[in-house]
Formats: structure tokens, C-alpha cells, sequence
């Protein structure tokens, strides 16, 4: 086991970057993930979502922008990145979660999460190409929402009440 934890730690040379695809699967399947998801609402109590086309497990929908922190890496971070990531833009952000969440899904791969959600604000404008006008959405598409869709995904169901809450 040592021999192949030495070989391991040779693969990976950064894990504060990110993990090798295949790695990342097998740690996903032997331990939880902690990731952040950023509740963003504007003045009029609106919630930013956006839409995920179909995954491996998933069927396509609005999904509330989110993701798993990576190693030594501090919460607030991962908020940021994933504003800009995602929306392209920047976000203010309530300091602690508003909500921690446990999540058990029913597949192989990334299956055990602990789900960190934070109150955010915009704090910059977000791309106007990106925004969905109507139609079928495309990845990566943003709109807001006073309540929750029908097709929002469905890890994010137990979010409803936090999506029509009035900040």
C-alpha cells in the first residue's frame, strides 16, 4: 500500500489546483465531498440559477451555481472563483453558510456531499450574452427566478424554500 501511496503522490503534483480526473472519481467514491453553493438574489428577492445541460447520472435543469472546494483551500475562495467561473462576475457574500446540507445520491461516482450554501450578492454585472431570453437553455445560461422551476435539478429540491425566501 505505501508503494502505490508513494506513486500516488507523484501523480498528483498540486492537489491545491485540482486532482487528475480518474483520481478525483475513485476519492469521490471512498469519501464525501464539501462544496459551496451560492444562493445569489437581487433587490427584488429574485434567485440567480443556472442551467446544467444533461449529465452522465442527471437530466438537464436550473441548478443554483456551486463548487467543491479543493485541498488547503478556504471556503470564501471557492465563492469567488465560482462567481467568476461561472458568471463571469464578482459576488459579495454573507460570511457563514445559511444552510449545510447532506447529500446521499444513489450512483457510484461523486456521491456523498456535505453542501455549504452562502447568501450572495452581486457585486459587478453579469454577461448579457449569457442570459437565457427564452427558448430551450443552453449550459451555462443565467435568469432569475422569484420562485423555484419546475425543471430545477433534482439535488437542489431541498433548496426551494431558501430560492422564495425574502432576504
Amino acid at each position: 500500500m505505501k508503494k502505490n501511496i508513494l506513486l500516488l503522490e507523484k501523480y498528483i503534483r498540486n492537489p491545491k489546483k485540482g486532482l487528475p480526473q480518474n483520481f478525483f472519481l475513485f476519492l469521490s467514491r471512498v469519501t464525501p465531498l464539501i462544496n459551496v453553493d451560492l444562493l445569489i438574489k437581487n433587490k427584488k428577492n429574485e434567485t440567480l440559477l443556472t442551467w446544467r445541460d444533461k449529465g452522465e447520472k442527471h437530466p438537464g435543469g436550473w441548478h443554483i451555481p456551486g463548487g467543491i472546494i479543493r485541498f488547503k483551500e478556504k471556503a470564501h475562495v471557492r465563492i469567488r472563483k465560482v462567481a467568476k467561473l461561472e458568471l463571469g462576475t464578482q459576488v459579495t457574500f454573507v460570511s457563514k453558510p445559511i444552510s449545510i446540507n447532506e447529500i446521499h445520491l444513489n450512483q457510484k461516482n461523486r456521491s456523498h456531499f456535505i453542501s455549504l450554501l452562502y447568501l450572495c450578492f452581486l457585486k459587478k454585472k453579469l454577461n448579457k450574452k449569457l442570459k437565457f431570453n427564452g427558448g430551450t437553455p443552453k449550459s451555462g445560461q443565467w435568469s432569475w427566478f422569484k420562485k423555484t422551476p419546475k425543471n430545477l435539478i433534482k439535488i437542489h429540491k431541498f433548496y426551494k424554500k431558501f430560492i422564495e425566501k425574502k432576504y
